[in-house]
């Protein structure tokens, strides 16, 4: 049997992951009041992608879900916040054995455990990577963006915390629990 890098059921995760995040945040992003800042329910989506598939996946969604969001806009890609993204579905990603989703056993334990890691991963992605690739990529004065950044942070930890959190639940209730089935 050959190693391989990527699986086809990632591609495929990757593909549908993408698409998901690309409309949701294209078409069902709500305003926050601070310039180029919004609510994007695509997160949810992207984080749970990363908790169901891994890092690669999460990386991979966060990037191009990202990119097709920004092409569509018309303003060019916004390079500093793709990858912020991208490190944001990376990051959750690292942990996905931890939150035992695939072993149908998401219990409260492992929605602390979850929502430290995307709370965290949030903000090193949104206080940390996306504030200084502004400044250093597009020269972007820090008040800004630094402000940009506390309130993404905040906005997508909350909308993974309530809808995320959510979404992980219902998935892992489609698996069948580690050791339930027993031989006749």
């Amino acid at each position: 049997m050959e190693n391989k890098i990527i699986s086809v059921k990632t591609v495929v995760a990757v593909g549908i992951g993408a698409a998901l995040m690309f409309v949701l945040m294209r078409f069902v992003a709500i305003p926050s009041g601070i310039p180029n800042t919004n609510l994007n329910l695509g997160i949810p989506i992207l984080v749970l992608f990363a908790t169901v598939f891994g890092p690669v996946a999460g990386l991979l969604i966060g990037f191009i879900g990202h990119t097709l969001t920004d092409l569509t806009f018309g303003f060019g890609i916004w390079w500093s916040w793709v990858i912020a993204d991208a490190v944001l579905g990376l990051l959750v990603g690292l942990f996905w054995k931890l939150y035992r989703i695939e072993d149908g056993e998401f219990s409260i334990k492992n929605a602390v455990v979850f929502n430290v890691v995307q709370i965290l991963s949030n903000a090193v992605a949104w206080i940390g990577v996306a504030p200084v690739l502004d400044i250093l990529i597009h020269k972007e004065p820090a008040n800004k963006v630094f402000t940009q950044g506390i309130v993404a942070a905040l906005l997508n930890a909350a909308a993974v915390l309530v809808l995320g959190t959510l979404l992980v639940i219902g998935y892992s209730k489609t698996k069948t629990k580690t050791a339930s089935l027993s031989a006749e």
